[in-house]
C-alpha cells in the first residue's frame, strides 16, 4: 500500500447484517487512511456488500447507514420468523433508504467506479454491472444484488428490463479479473485482507460461490448472523471489530 503506485481496486462482499462489519473498515479507512478510499479505481460489491460499495462511491453518510442497519435488524427480531415474517419487508426498506440517501447525482459518481454483482435469474450467470442512466436505475441494481430469494421475497427485482437475484450467488467476492489488484473485505474469516482472524487458525479454507471462507465455529455463527440478526449491540461490537482490523492491516501493510 505504500506509495499508493499501484492502481487498484476494493471488494465488499456479500455480508446480510454483517454489512455492519463492513462499515467499520470503511469508517476506519475514512479517518485513517482517506487518500486509500480516494484512490480506488473500482469499487466491487455483492449482495449487502454493494450498499457498503455504493456508500464509497456516492458518499453516503455512514452514520445514517449503520443506523439503517440497527434500525432493521431491530424490526427483524420483533417477529418470530425474523426476517421471513410477512410484516417484515427487508427490500422495500431498502429502497426508500436508498432513495433517501443516495445524492442525485449518484448514478453519475457510480458509472465507470461501481461494479455491483448480480445472477441472472435466466441462465445463473453473474452479470456486473457498472453503468448507470440514472439515479433510478442504480437503486434497482443494488435491490437485484441484494434480493435473496424467499428470504426478501418470491418475485425477483429487475435492473433494465432483466430479472436478477443476489449477486453472492454467484460472486460472493466480487472481482473482474484475477491479474487485477484487490482489497479484499469480508465479515467472514478466510484468505482475504481485511477479515476477522479466528484463531487458532487450524481450519481450513474452501471456495464457495466464488469466496474464501474458513471452516470454524466462528463463522457458522457469523453466517447465522449474517441472515439472522443478534442484538444491537453485537452488531455494535461487530462494526468495532471491522475498524480494528482494519487499523492492524493499515499497520502491516
Amino acid at each position: 500500500l505504500r506509495g499508493l503506485s499501484t492502481p487498484f481496486s476494493l471488494s465488499f462482499s456479500g455480508s446480510g447484517f454483517l454489512a455492519l462489519y463492513q462499515i467499520g473498515v470503511v469508517q476506519s479507512l475514512l479517518e485513517l487512511a482517506p487518500e486509500l478510499l480516494k484512490s480506488a479505481c473500482k469499487v466491487y460489491g455483492s449482495s449487502a456488500g454493494s450498499l457498503i460499495a455504493a456508500a464509497v462511491v456516492c458518499g453516503i453518510s455512514l452514520d445514517d447507514l449503520k443506523e439503517f442497519f440497527f434500525a432493521m435488524a431491530k424490526e427483524v427480531r420483533k417477529t418470530t420468523l425474523g426476517p421471513l415474517s410477512p410484516k417484515c419487508s427487508l427490500l422495500a426498506n431498502i429502497r426508500t433508504v436508498l432513495q433517501r440517501m443516495l445524492p442525485e447525482d449518484s448514478y453519475q459518481l457510480a458509472s465507470g467506479r461501481l461494479h455491483i454483482s448480480l445472477t441472472r435469474v435466466a441462465d445463473g450467470q453473474n452479470v456486473m454491472a457498472s453503468e448507470f442512466s440514472s439515479k433510478e436505475e442504480l437503486i434497482q441494481a443494488l435491490l437485484c444484488s441484494c434480493f435473496l430469494p424467499i428470504y426478501c421475497g418470491f418475485i425477483p427485482p429487475s435492473y433494465r428490463g432483466v430479472r436478477y437475484v443476489d449477486g453472492g450467488f454467484t460472486s460472493l467476492q466480487p472481482v473482474s479479473s484475477l491479474e487485477e489488484a484487490v482489497i479484499t473485505v469480508s465479515p467472514f474469516t478466510g484468505e482475504l485482507d481485511i477479515c476477522p482472524r479466528d484463531c487458532p487458525a487450524i481450519f481450513f479454507c474452501f471456495q464457495i460461490f466464488n469466496g474464501s471462507i474458513q471452516i470454524s465455529i466462528e463463522n457458522l455463527c457469523r453466517i447465522s448472523y449474517a441472515l439472522f440478526p443478534p442484538s444491537t449491540m453485537v452488531l455494535n461490537d461487530i462494526f468495532s471489530q471491522g475498524y480494528q482490523d482494519t487499523a492492524l492491516f493499515l499497520y502491516r501493510n
